[in-house]
């Protein structure tokens, strides 16, 4: 399974559970499986990330296109799906104005034309004021989790090292 990582995943697991000072592990993690072939993003992420002009965008810009995937031309049909369903729901008309310009619209057309799962820590919800990456997934069919099920999934073990 290759998986197709959210900005929030990075985000968060800087800023709380695995701080690039304190848990070097998972961010190797992420690089081994990225080499593997199981773990990117898409470049617009990338974006988001490195907007932040922080250690974590820095940890970014080291990655490069195989991590941060551009876009290719399978995404375009996929990209025409995902709006067609956006838009055919029942979310306000800002929220799919807001949604077809932002990194979750191209995130989600990425993993339809190429079959990743998505990894997010958004959760689903009724709202129509915003869309959420889980509740188009579903209405997509496309797989859908959380960082902690994707490690979980891949056996993922950070075990403590000796103290430097």
């Amino acid at each position: 399974m290759a998986y197709l990582l959210d900005a929030n995943v990075f985000m968060q697991a800087k800023n709380l559970h695995y701080g690039l000072d304190f848990c070097p592990a998972f961010w190797d993690w992420l690089i081994t499986n990225n080499s593997a072939q199981r773990v990117f993003s898409i470049e617009k992420v990338g974006d988001e990330i490195e907007a932040g002009a922080d250690e974590l965008a820095n940890w970014a810009a080291q990655r490069g296109d195989g991590f941060f995937l551009k876009p290719d031309s399978p995404m375009l049909p996929a990209l025409g799906s995902v709006s067609n369903w956006v838009t055919k729901q029942n979310y306000d008309p800002a929220a799919v104005n807001t949604f077809l310009q932002i990194a979750d619209y191209y995130l989600i057309a990425h993993a339809l034309a190429h079959g990743y799962t998505v990894v997010t820590h958004e959760i689903a919800s009724t709202s129509t004021k915003k869309i959420k990456i889980p509740n188009v997934c579903i209405g997509l069919k496309i797989k859908c989790m959380t960082p902690f099920e994707m490690l979980r999934h891949e056996r993922a073990r950070f075990i403590l090292g000796p103290q430097s």
